[in-house]
């Protein structure tokens, strides 16, 4: 275990910067905080570049799980420099740095999946991903202009739920003609009335459901492509419901 004491320190510098997309590309790093997620990464057996914490939060790291604090790979900050690299307005003071998972080619196993269509807020996104690994979903495939996976606020909406399922960012045209070449129907989550009432569709064993941008839903390029438009009905006076709303509307139906 190495003690660092200053958030001038050059490892605490660069891994502060993980915080920044940019960093995290260039480093192929990302970083987690918190024991639900450290536990999470644990049972999943993730390889981590480095565990920091504070002497308070590495002793209960120590005592709950199986875990060898004791490398030069463990490092032993106090609360400023938790401050510094938190994301948050209430620290649990334990961090995890890990590597950004190599990109999966599509197909490999066919099932139930969400297609994120340029949804662009982090906590939507990961709330999305969390539903569909409750609901027992088999993955997440996001556009390539969608939240990225490794944003902060993005790790803590999936609360490990990143762990659990598969998540691809992929080209969405050419993964619903993977689907589709399968006999694996296609349905798009449209804000029309005029699409067929969710209440109508039966369940499936295999589909893709593409969710759409928060502000202009399912673009009308990869909406052409879907099999079926689905429309949520709604009773009362909201226009619209919130995206990740929707989809675990749409994902519970379907599972």
């Amino acid at each position: 275990m190495q003690q660092i004491s200053s958030v001038n320190n050059a490892t605490i510098k660069k891994l502060a910067k993980l915080k920044q997309k940019k960093y995290r590309d260039d480093e192929g790093l990302y970083l987690i905080e918190g024991f639900h997620l450290f536990e999470e990464a644990l049972k999943a057996g993730k390889k981590y570049q480095y565990i920091l914490g504070t002497k308070e939060a590495l002793d209960q790291a120590d005592s709950n799980y199986e875990v060898d604090l004791s490398g030069k790979n463990v490092l032993l900050i106090n609360k400023a420099i938790a401050r510094h690299l938190s994301s948050t307005k209430n620290s649990q003071e334990i961090f995890m740095v890990l590597k950004i998972d190599q990109p999966k080619e599509f197909p490999f196993n066919y099932g139930k999946w969400v297609l994120l269509d340029n949804l662009a807020d982090p906590g939507n996104v990961g709330t999305i991903i969390r539903t569909a690994d409750a609901a027992g979903f088999d993955g997440v495939i996001l556009s390539p202009e969608s939240a990225d996976l490794y944003n902060p606020k993005t790790q803590r909406a999936m609360q490990g739920s990143q762990f659990h399922i598969d998540l691809i960012k992929r080209d969405l045209a050419d993964v619903i003609t993977d689907f589709q070449a399968a006999a694996i129907p296609v349905y798009a989550s449209m804000l029309d009335r005029s699409a067929k009432q969710l209440p109508d569709f039966e369940k499936v064993p295999q589909l893709a459901l593409i969710i759409g941008n928060e502000a202009h839903g399912v673009s009308p390029t990869i909406a052409s492509l879907a099999d079926e438009k689905l429309y949520i009905p709604i009773k009362g006076q909201a226009e619209s419901l919130n995206a990740a709303v929707a989809a675990g509307i749409m994902i519970y139906h379907f599972a």
